[in-house]
């Protein structure tokens, strides 16, 4: 079950901008971290689309969502995930 975190009380009118974690059904180690302002799209895109690095590692799974004010945060948060000092963090918490 994937869990979701909104960092803020209401975000109507705002554009959302979402981090994800996505673990593979197929590899229980493969996890992606990304960026997204609509996540049925984005994990529609990631199970059928046509390149990229989660393509080899399908079926994808949300884990987790967390939803910022702004894109800019998000940004900053998505990178710190797919760094070396956010992966362990990222797994440990978020696991899968």
């Amino acid at each position: 079950m994937a869990q979701s975190v909104r960092l803020t009380p209401s975000m109507h009118g705002i554009e959302k901008r979402i981090v994800y974690v996505l673990a593979s059904d197929r590899d229980s180690n493969r996890r992606y971290v990304g960026l997204t302002n609509d996540m049925r799209a984005r994990l529609e895109w990631h199970n059928a689309g046509p390149c990229g690095y989660t393509i080899q590692h399908r079926p994808w799974r949300v884990l987790v969502t967390i939803e910022f004010p702004s894109e800019s945060t998000a940004a900053l948060f998505e990178k710190y995930l797919k760094s070396g000092s956010g992966r362990a963090p990222a797994k440990r918490h978020f696991g899968g």
